[in-house]
């Protein structure tokens, strides 16, 4: 028997959903808060309140579609209505495994974004009990039976592919870290009977978590950022400046010079 395939927005809802709903919003919380400046976007999934710990004065949550969802505003990912090095902080809670194009949406992303801004992505991990589980379950879905542990819609990306797709658009690897290692369960019961498996794969296989979250720092070469206190440093003096030794070298020719005048007088 087929099993009900179910969305991004709705698996949330289910044991795992709200597992990993809750790891992935601290995580958020963490990196952002202390992140300055003055325009911040969230890439799709409402859901997950990406930017709520941020404190800049303009914060935006941008979805594909108008599906009723709380965004504020309407964008193609691949093409934001936003001009070039103008936002500070972007946050993609599984934006690029859900989009279309993820080449071209973290093109995007490296376009709109301010020198030294900063991206934070989450995904889910293919290398992961939880992925192994998906791609078993697919298998047998062609075979005509089983149920899909997660969501049907994206494609998962991998981690380091991930992180190289971040360096060739010259954005620099801040952080990253996996979490989640509890096996692909479905109950809550057995959910929390499993909760040991996470300090334990934190340890022991930190790799084979089911998701995954990055913070990259956008770089460009040849810029040198001047520090807060730039205006009020004391200029450097530019006139020529007398130097002692100099002078005294040079009074002591004239004296000399002198001297000699006045013996042959």
């Amino acid at each position: 028997m087929t099993g009900q395939i179910i969305g991004l927005q709705d698996w949330f809802e289910t044991p795992a959903g709200r597992y990993l709903h809750h790891w992935e919003q601290a995580q958020f919380d963490d990196a952002v808060a202390d992140v300055f400046g003055y325009h911040a976007l969230q890439l799709g999934l409402p859901s997950i309140d990406a930017l709520r710990a941020n404190r800049m004065p303009h914060r935006w949550v941008a979805s594909p579609h108008a599906d009723g969802a709380p965004a504020a505003l309407v964008a193609d990912f691949a093409a934001l209505p936003f001009s070039a090095n103008s936002l500070d902080l972007l946050a993609l809670p599984h934006a690029l495994e859900l989009s279309p194009d993820p080449h071209a949406t973290l093109r995007e992303v490296e376009r709109v974004l301010v020198p030294e801004g900063r991206v934070v992505v989450c995904g889910l991990n293919p290398v992961s009990l939880w992925g192994m589980r998906q791609r078993r379950a697919r298998l047998y879905r062609r075979l005509g039976f089983g149920e899909l542990y997660l969501p049907a819609e994206g494609e998962f990306i991998n981690y380091w592919r991930m992180r190289d797709w971040l360096r060739l658009l010259g954005f620099e690897v801040e952080s990253g870290r996996f979490g989640l290692y509890r096996p692909a369960v479905r109950s809550e019961a057995w959910l929390e009977r499993c909760r040991w498996f996470d300090a334990v794969g934190e340890r022991w296989w930190p790799i084979f978590g089911a998701v995954y979250f990055i913070v990259a720092v956008k770089r460009v070469r040849g810029m040198r950022l001047l520090p807060a206190d730039w205006k009020r440093r004391p200029a450097i003096a530019t006139a020529p400046m007398p130097v002692a030794g100099r002078m005294h070298r040079e009074g002591g020719r004239a004296r000399s010079a002198h001297s000699e005048r006045k013996t042959r007088d």
